[in-house]
């Protein structure tokens, strides 16, 4: 057999052998994106669940049901079946539409007055409209992220223009209380305050030490907070902020 011959054997065999790692790769994406939009059935509350109200009062009232999520819309720790909850209540509201997880109920104890203030910390409350506190899947015991924008409009008198920052890292929430709502109001030409809506806010405790506690009421006075809520394989690192010549650079 000459060598051109075997040179042309050699280069189908690479070709063919190429092919079929393209094919492979190709069908891995498909499986991989086909898993990631499939539907799963996951435990969601059809009606709101009260605080301090127990998986069974509210299994009898018909305030679960099993719904239909694409898998990358499932939260951690989301519940298929009540089973795991039984013999708890809810440690702050579940709202209509919310996916059922664990951290979500605890004993009834956990819902009374009295909170677990860690050694040598303290408990500071803010007050967060349900965007800043991740519509509302922040519970006591969640870790969270504490951010801080300081603008103008968040009541900083001092900013010449919109930055947000990482402000604390990592935060334990020790307690929920009840929500709110604050109504927002515009003037008109005339004069005259229109009512446009009522915000709900929700009073939020956390556990921190001194020197946080003092960022904490002084970025609550002087800019807007929001929560990030944290899981155990989370990235958060400081950083210098984003500010509004930041949003697009590196597009």
């Amino acid at each position: 057999m000459g060598r051109k011959t075997i040179t042309l054997i050699a280069a189908g065999l690479v070709a063919a052998l190429g092919a079929a790692m393209v094919f492979l790769y190709v069908q891995g994406v498909d499986d991989r994106a086909q898993a990631d939009v499939q539907a799963v059935n996951v435990l969601t509350a059809v009606q709101e669940i009260d605080t301090g109200e127990s998986v069974e009062d509210a299994q009898a009232a018909g305030k679960f049901a099993l719904a239909e999520i694409p898998g990358t819309a499932v939260l951690p720790g989301a519940l298929t079946d009540t089973s795991t909850i039984s013999g708890t209540v809810a440690l702050a509201p579940v709202y209509q539409g919310e996916q059922i997880i664990a951290s979500r109920f605890g004993d009834a104890d956990a819902t009374s007055s009295r909170i677990t203030i860690p050694d040598k910390e303290m408990a500071i409350s803010v007050d967060l409209g349900d965007p800043q506190r991740v519509a509302g899947f922040v519970a006591p015991g969640s870790e969270v992220a504490v951010f801080s924008t300081v603008s103008a409009t968040c009541g900083s008198q001092a900013a010449t223009g919109s930055t947000t920052r990482l402000l604390l890292p990592g935060v334990t929430v020790i307690g929920v209380g009840e929500t709110g709502s604050v109504a927002t109001t515009t003037t008109a030409d005339s004069g005259e305050a229109t009512v446009e809506a009522a915000i709900p806010t929700t009073i939020l405790t956390l556990a921190l030490d001194q020197t946080d506690s003092e960022k904490v009421i002084l970025g609550s006075q002087t800019s807007c907070l929001a929560l990030g809520l944290l899981t155990d394989k989370s990235k958060v690192a400081p950083s210098t902020g984003t500010s509004a010549g930041d949003l697009f650079r590196g597009n």
